[in-house]
């Protein structure tokens, strides 16, 4: 009879059965930091509980089985009836109803709505990313809508639903309904401006017919969308149903789905409008500026993601070394590789304190939060979405020859990581519309300097940092050239005040070393050996 070859040791067991809100020591000392104390109790245990979820064998499972068994277009029923359906599988559903549930497109009229969404949001996508599209074009449709009474008053209920329903027929029949989004066509890209599709006038006041070809919509199993398209007036905003009022399918033909890179469980389409009925939201000429909230909103979506898989990336090679022995020890006690878990811990700290700074900044509501999201927002989406690859490449790294391994699930983080930075404006868009804040709206680089100011004293790198942005602002000759490297300063001075004003000591120290006093190196693992990076990587143990 033959033996075993071997007995299996120095494997490292799965990262499950824990959770993953609690574990994440600077997630949950930011939403203390910004909840209202008559909150606390509430809201940290709704997000513990989705943190145990999240964490549960069962809903990684659920995650691995979205990602591999991507969504398929039908185009036909058996009969030659256009169908234009997007089949998921059931863990796809599964996964997106939990998220419904838990609250990811319900944060418009929920204390402290947009903290403890984002909070979730940035859990919940490290899971399965996929389904953070739908959750988040829906939440972030809301403002759009708001513009038109009526329209918000018809919508948002369903919006904002807690509800799940999978089913399409008409809105006015469902607990609960998502939103896509479609802006971007072949010819234009990013430059929106240069959109083709047309919107004729009808009969009834506020409707139109459209006709054209969206290069890239988003969710197209959803309930409604939000497109523009070219009416008499310009370029103006519309409401696009799935399914009309009285039951039959608007014109809606998905002519294929996109074969992404990563976000495999996500269909993202190129869809055909002719003689597509819409309803007007805003004023017509006025798309760009009704759909800004939106993009706004997704835009800090994107920084949530990046960040929730940065934590994931950490989270998976903390615990990877933390139980793998190599070379006479355990490999997070080397100090080689301490030093680089330590670095990738304070990438993800970062990100994940900014953004949840500007989640609380979107519930204050005040003139001074909002000219600080003005300019935040975008410096912070070209940033912290930047970061994301080279922090996942890195953690994959960390797990040797594993991590290269499909099922590690590292290879799914990699292939995910470069998303954030292209969907709702690359790299060079954010960029610019740092310079468009700085030029138009003083006011927003006054309550970044404010901001950033209430740190002033506590850091010699972080003063110095702050006085070299100074000097940057103060030259603006030919800095469209510049402005990725001012948007990039923007957001580390930003990111370094938060933490020399809320992390511990060492976290804070280790980062201004690293990322503002010239200390660190062009990739990983090269901060100062004097610094405490024992007590920076123990702090991103994922350990509840």
């Amino acid at each position: 009879m033959a033996g075993s070859t071997h007995t299996v040791t120095n494997q490292v067991p799965p990262l499950v059965g824990y959770d993953v809100f609690s574990a994440d020591r600077a997630l949950a000392a930011a939403v203390g930091r910004h909840l209202d104390p008559d909150l606390r109790e509430e809201v940290l245990g709704e997000l513990s509980a989705l943190g145990r979820t999240s964490g549960s064998a069962q809903v990684q499972e659920w995650g691995r089985l979205a990602n591999e068994n991507p969504p398929r277009l039908l185009t036909h029923d058996r009969y030659g009836n256009r169908l234009d359906e997007v089949e998921f599988h059931p863990s796809w559903h599964r996964l997106l109803g939990k998220g419904v549930s838990a609250g990811l497109t319900a944060a418009w009229d929920r204390p402290a709505g947009h903290l403890r969404r984002a909070a979730a949001f940035l859990v919940w996508t490290q899971v399965e990313a996929g389904n953070g599209c739908p959750l988040s074009m829906t939440h972030a449709a809301v403002p759009a809508l708001r513009t038109d009474p009526d329209l918000a008053a018809e919508w948002e209920p369903r919006l904002t639903s807690m509800v799940y329903d999978r089913e399409l027929r008409p809105a006015r029949l469902k607990a609960g309904a998502l939103f896509g989004m479609g802006m971007t066509e072949k010819q234009g890209g990013s430059d929106v401006r240069a959109n083709t599709t047309s919107a004729r006038p009808l009969a009834e006041d506020g409707t139109y017919e459209l006709t054209g070809h969206k290069w890239f919509c988003s969710a197209p199993m959803s309930d409604g969308f939000l497109v523009l398209a070219q009416a008499p007036g310009g370029l103006t905003c519309f409401l696009v149903p799935r399914v009309l009022a009285d039951g039959t399918r608007n014109v809606f033909r998905i002519q294929r789905l996109k074969d992404k890179l990563g976000n495999r469980s996500n269909a993202s389409a190129e869809v055909e409008f002719e003689g597509t009925w819409a309803r007007r939201v805003g004023e017509e000429g006025r798309g760009m500026r009704t759909i800004i909230e939106m993009v706004a909103a997704t835009r800090l979506d994107c920084v949530l993601g990046s960040a929730g898989l940065m934590r994931q990336a950490v989270a998976q090679a903390v615990h990877h070394c933390a139980h793998r022995e190599a070379f006479g020890g355990k490999l997070v006690d080397k100090p080689l590789m301490r030093n680089v878990l330590a670095d990738l811990a304070l990438e993800s700290e970062a990100a994940t304190t900014l953004a949840l700074r500007l989640a609380a900044a979107c519930d204050d509501g005040g003139e001074q939060e909002r000219a600080l999201l003005r300019i935040a927002v975008p410096a912070a989406k070209y940033w912290v979405t930047k970061r994301c690859p080279p922090v996942a490449v890195e953690a994959a790294e960390c797990l040797g020859g594993n991590g290269y391994v499909e099922e590690s699930g590292m290879p799914r983080l990699v292939r995910e990581s470069p998303l954030n930075s292209v969907w709702e404006g690359a790299g060079n868009v954010q960029a610019l519309d740092v310079l468009r804040a700085l030029q138009r709206e003083p006011g927003a680089l006054d309550a970044y300097l404010r901001e950033v100011g209430q740190a002033r004293g506590a850091d010699h790198r972080l003063d110095g940092a702050i006085k070299d942005l100074l000097t940057e602002l103060a030259d603006l000759e030919g800095v469209e050239g510049r402005a990725r490297r001012l948007a990039e300063r923007l957001a580390l001075v930003l990111q370094g005040s938060l933490l020399v004003r809320f992390a511990p000591p060492e976290v804070a120290d280790a980062f201004c070393a690293g990322r503002l006093g010239g200390d660190g190196g062009a990739t990983f693992g090269t901060l100062p050996h004097t610094l405490d990076l024992a007590s920076v990587v123990e702090r991103a143990r994922p350990v509840s």
